[in-house]
């Protein structure tokens, strides 16, 4: 199967997963996930509409970059775990970072953004299972307190949301609780009208859990493997 076709059937799942839920097909944005795939891959995905990319590390998108500046209107989010000291090479290569999941990390992120006179459009990452091999912020941390209230410091960060990754489980459907939970949270915050941090976004749902997250209020889902394939499918 093409990605063309592939990307049909994934917007197809949208357009009928938003019905369901009563909500707009347009108001959920498709995120191609695009780690250890090649520039060849991305430029199909471009090609067949897709304009809207997330990487996992840092390092394997700057082996990319290059390559991709021709894609204009291309935009790329870093969605895997940051380390602090990557923050300027993730400053440097992404126009939003959507896995902000200290303190001490946006603090970096907003130094480094200021340095090359750019803003960073970023999301909290929400550690919804509390999973302790998993990064993210706890829902009730007082960390995460901190972060929303430091957020007026940060003048080159632009708040727009959360993040969440589940714990894995076989059905979709397992996942919903925490979906929920993450929807609440982010109408616990955006009642709060902190100054700095917008709550538009919730990007949750992947590749087998896309559907359940956009019954829950999804307005981004990271997709790889239904548009790209298991890696080292040709």
């Amino acid at each position: 199967m093409s990605i063309s076709n592939n990307l049909a059937e994934v917007r197809q799942r949208i357009s009928e997963a938003a019905r369901r839920a009563g909500r707009d097909p347009a108001g959920i944005s498709l995120m191609a996930v695009t780690k250890t795939h090649p520039p060849e891959l991305i430029r199909e995905a471009y090609k067949s509409g897709l304009r809207l990319f997330g990487e996992n590390r840092a390092q394997e998108f700057a082996g990319k970059a290059d390559t991709l500046r021709d894609l204009a209107d291309a935009q790329w989010h870093m969605i895997g775990h940051l380390q602090t000291n990557k923050a300027a090479k993730a400053a440097e290569l992404f126009s939003a970072v959507d896995s902000v999941d200290s303190l001490r990390l946006a603090r970096k992120l907003n130094s480094a953004a200021a340095q090359l006179g750019k803003k960073l459009a970023v999301l909290i990452e929400i550690n919804v299972g509390e999973e302790a091999a998993k990064s993210g912020l706890a829902a009730d941390s007082s960390e995460l307190e901190s972060l929303l209230r430091a957020a007026t410091e940060f003048e080159r960060l632009q708040f727009k949301g959360l993040m969440c990754i589940p714990p894995f489980s076989e059905h979709p459907n397992q996942a919903r609780p925490y979906f929920r939970k993450l929807r609440e949270l982010r109408e616990q915050i955006a009642v709060r009208r902190l100054p700095a941090v917008g709550m538009e976004v919730l990007s949750m749902g992947m590749s087998h859990d896309f559907e359940v997250a956009i019954e829950e209020g999804s307005t981004c889902v990271r997709v790889g493997t239904a548009i790209f394939g298991e890696r080292g499918e040709p």
